[in-house]
């Protein structure tokens, strides 16, 4: 039987079990496993890991892991402490956009109403979600930490948040994409780009209360839905603000 001595650091921490937060794991193993298996098998998932160490020297996740080896495995956020010849992170996305699991439909709203490309159905299955990131590169984001163990899947992260507002300051966080922020520009129904429209053009299918009082409307591209600055426009307003505010205060 080998062994090998597993430490993690930072957040990764938050996947494992409370007797494994923070301390040297000694893992035991019989067959030959790469270390991203083996890293895997501990409940880490791969995209959340930066770094991996063994005895001194960064290595990919083809490495074999052998008797004896001390593996330090760091995440994402250290990126910006250490200097590694080797990293697993993959190449930095040119084009930011999402695919989300069936848990987080509140906050693939809360990006759409933000302005970022977010896919959702409440009907994805796994394989299919897995699928959608690797095609399309987009980042999956997921409560279902196996979902991102799934070797498709190479842009992923675990949303540790379960209040959806702020789960939204959390991956704006994560992605440093508060620049990027262009609200009311996508369909919060089906993810389409909004145009104006003109009223006269829309003015049969309108509330009649909107006719008369509004002027200014933005039709959906792809589902023809149709947007104003009615009474839910200050709420949203309000929202998009407290998410950039966060920002502000950290």
């Amino acid at each position: 039987m080998a062994i090998a001595y597993f430490f993690f650091h930072g957040e990764l921490n938050h996947f494992l079990p409370r007797h494994h937060k923070q301390v040297k794991i000694s893992h035991f193993f019989e067959e030959r496993a790469s270390i991203k298996d083996m890293i895997e098998s501990l409940g880490v998932p791969h995209p959340e890991v930066a770094f991996i160490n063994v005895n001194g020297e960064y290595v990919n996740f083809s490495y074999i892991v052998s008797d004896g080896d001390t593996i330090n495995v760091y995440p994402i956020s250290a990126r910006g402490t250490i200097i590694a010849n080797v990293s697993v992170m993959p190449e930095p996305l040119s084009i930011i956009h999402f695919v989300l699991d069936i848990h987080l439909g509140k906050l693939a709203t809360s990006l759409r109403l933000l302005g970022f490309d977010t896919l959702y159905r409440n009907d994805y299955e796994d394989e299919k979600l897995a699928q959608i990131s690797y095609s399309q590169a987009r980042i999956l984001l997921t409560r279902d930490k196996g979902l991102l163990m799934r070797s498709l899947v190479t842009y992923g992260y675990y949303v540790r948040n379960t209040n959806p507002q702020q789960q939204i300051i959390e991956v704006l966080q994560r992605y440093d994409l508060f620049k990027l922020v262009s609200p009311f520009k996508r369909c919060l129904r089906c993810n389409g780009l909004l145009e104006p429209v003109d009223k006269q053009s829309i003015v049969d299918k309108l509330p009649e209360t909107v006719r008369s009082q509004v002027d200014i409307f933005q039709r959906c591209q792809d589902c023809d839905r149709i947007y104003w600055k009615g009474s839910h426009y200050e709420r949203l307003q309000h929202f998009i603000d407290g998410v950039l505010n966060s920002d502000r205060d950290e």
